[in-house]
């Protein structure tokens, strides 16, 4: 390849090679690309090369706790790249059953799978994990880009602040910032490691113009607030939102509105003992935390980097004019509720000690009469709150704009181990994340000849509409665009289309946002 041919010509002009960061032998061209901050050396496997750790911007320690994110410092010499950073300072994991991941204060860094022979330039994905804005890690093995590469794509995974350090909303920021406004660092990173893609992507065979934001969960969430930002404009061609989006009524959220955010903010500056912004930077990472830290983890709706909601984006027309794919499974609930205390007799007790009051419409959509109903129906409450009608609303909404949109379902249960945490998932929130990265590993299930069927195809599925726009290819089910009849495709063993089957608790929850809402969203359906 050209670039990293380059990048080894200009490896040999460079001397006095540095020991620990900096190679100390003849790397192969194939392993070397050349960054805007110096040169960088992968490693290969299976005709998959690799560069782990890769510095976008500066560590943000101390006075850089809470800014947005500076460019990373160059380097001289070769650096190596086989390791991963630490994930971003956090509590907790981001799925049932992982190992908990090392984690740092200093974590913003990205990695890069790209095929060992690829001729540029190739279409780009960048993985956006999920965790709840709290915990998660580009290290994770399911993440791993290499499956997905060896289909002729570059893969790239970003890690971002998390919790407090990265959403943090607080008078004192909004007052030194010089723009009245402060929260959303976490996204000002996401939105810094995409501006590093297309600054260095084409030196590891990718093309920058044609870059996929894909995520699962609050990584689907941070892929709908990527379309809404104004910072996010021309840095990506086409979007992937799994399970995960954020368009629910902000008078339903209203801690996201600035004001109320910077109020959370000096409640929890308090909770735990801080007097002054200094405080707070005095602090050990771990210790922030503590205290109160729950309610200032996630995204504010501010004037720089959040001016409008998703929703409100949408409505404006001011949305990025990118097509995008977009879905959910069918039974998310089952992996993040728990199931087991639930019975017909304490059904509501166990709804209301969830979610609070609730509108007796959202209640009375969900019937159940034995214990075994009263299970099923807390776990598709969950599905539809927290997901199913956020992505069913994303493809309207989409399809409304004028803007193409790939819609689908997935209802696949995976053959998780007897006697393991994600044995009785079924098509659960992640079930589908090994099969959209082809990463069916033994260790995780006993996968049989039509897991790996399916694999192939939603493999194929993503990396097509990375490289097109469009899903479709030669050998794979048709996958219709959702405005054509508001289809969905259903993945499973036959993967297939249908008309959407939006169940009538959805219809429900549109009904009850509407009225939160107000006639906004409902004059526009019907115009």
């Amino acid at each position: 390849m050209i670039a990293r041919a380059l990048a080894y010509a200009i490896s040999l002009l460079v001397g006095g090679m540095v020991a620990g960061c900096i190679s100390d032998s003849s790397p192969s061209s194939a392993l070397l690309a050349k960054t805007v901050s110096g040169l960088v050396e992968g490693s290969a496997t299976d005709g998959v090369v690799a560069w782990l750790g890769l510095p976008y911007a500066t560590p943000p320690l101390g006075e850089l706790r809470w800014r947005p994110p500076e460019s990373a410092a160059a380097w001289d010499g070769v650096r190596q790249a086989n390791a991963f950073a630490p994930a971003c300072v956090q509590a907790g994991v981001s799925m049932p059953g992982e190992t908990p991941p090392a984690t740092s204060e200093d974590c913003l860094y990205l990695n890069v799978w790209s095929p060992f022979d690829a001729q540029e330039p190739l279409p780009v994905i960048v993985w956006i994990h999920g965790g709840g804005w709290t915990n998660g890690s580009t290290a994770m093995p399911l993440y791993s880009g290499a499956q997905l590469t060896k289909r002729d794509v570059v893969f790239v995974s970003i890690g971002y602040r998390l919790g407090p350090l990265g959403f943090l909303a607080h008078p004192e920021l909004s007052s030194e910032s010089g723009e009245a406004t402060s929260g959303n660092y976490g996204l000002m990173d996401q939105i810094a490691a995409l501006k590093w893609v297309q600054a260095n992507i084409a030196s590891f065979g990718g093309d920058p113009a044609r870059v996929t934001i894909a995520g699962q969960s609050a990584g689907g969430m941070a892929v709908s607030l990527l379309m809404a930002s104004p910072l996010a404009e021309g840095l990506f061609s086409a979007a992937i939102g799994q399970s995960g989006g954020v368009f629910e009524p902000l008078q339903l959220a209203p801690n996201y509105l600035l004001a109320n955010a910077e109020k959370d903010g000096a409640a929890y500056a308090a909770s735990l003992g801080a007097t002054s912004l200094a405080d707070l930077r005095a602090m050990t990472a771990e210790k922030l935390l503590g205290g109160k830290a729950g309610s200032v983890s996630h995204p504010v709706i501010e004037p720089r980097v959040l001016p409008l909601s998703p929703y409100e984006g949408y409505v404006a027309r001011r949305m990025r004019d990118v097509p995008v794919l977009v879905g959910s499974n069918a039974e998310e609930g089952n992996s993040l509720a728990d199931l087991s205390r639930v019975t017909a007799v304490n059904y509501a007790e166990e709804l209301k000690g969830a979610w609070g009051d609730l509108p007796p419409p959202l209640i009375t959509a969900y019937p159940y009469a034995t214990d075994a109903d009263a299970k099923a129906a807390r776990s598709a409450f969950e599905r539809d709150l927290r997901f199913g009608w956020d992505m069913w609303t994303w493809a309207r909404l989409q399809a409304k704009a004028g803007r193409q949109a790939f819609y689908y379902r997935f209802d696949h249960a995976p053959p998780f181990p007897s006697g393991s945490v994600r044995e009785h998932w079924g098509a659960s929130h992640f079930a589908e994340l090994w099969y959209m990265f082809d990463n069916l590993d033994p260790g995780d299930g006993v996968w049989s000849d039509g897991d790996r069927r399916l694999a192939d195809t939603m493999a194929a599925y993503w990396v097509n509409f990375a490289r097109t726009g469009n899903p479709n290819g030669p050998g794979l089910p048709m996958w219709p665009a959702f405005d054509e009849g508001e289809q969905v495709m259903v993945l499973g063993e036959a993967p297939r289309p249908q008309p959407s089957p939006v169940d009538e608790q959805l219809r429900v929850f549109d009904a009850v946002y509407d009225a939160v809402r107000g006639s906004a969203f409902g004059a526009a359906k019907r115009d």
